[in-house]
């Protein structure tokens, strides 16, 4: 399967960098099978957009957490990991919160 991860970069290497905030699913290394939408995030900002392009091969050792849409279990899972929380899957596969839902979670935060 094709991923794309949208940078300002080359990334050969993926790796997970903790910052300060957290995203929907917590710490990661983002990637999408929705090129469109790579290119959406790679034109946010300043600088030179880059897709980089990875070939995933499906690994059944992984703990892997899938949601299949916008559910109620979805939207609890990323309210905790936008609190912070941490969470114990390799890999995370589901909905990204657009600002309409973002909106909606930060009234479910606050």
């Amino acid at each position: 399967m094709l991923l794309y991860h949208a940078s300002k970069k080359i990334v050969e290497f993926p790796e997970v960098r903790k910052m300060k905030y957290t995203k929907d699913f917590s710490w990661g290394f983002y990637c999408t099978n929705n090129f469109k939408q790579a290119v959406r995030w790679a034109n946010r900002g300043e600088g030179t957009p880059i897709i980089n392009i990875y070939n995933y091969k499906e690994n059944n050792s992984l703990s892997i957490l899938k949601f299949d849409g916008m559910t109620d279990e979805w939207l609890d899972f990323i309210t905790k990991c936008r609190k912070g929380e941490l969470h114990r899957y390799d890999i995370v596969e589901g909905p990204m919160a657009d600002d309409t839902v973002w909106n909606y979670v930060n009234d479910f935060l606050y």
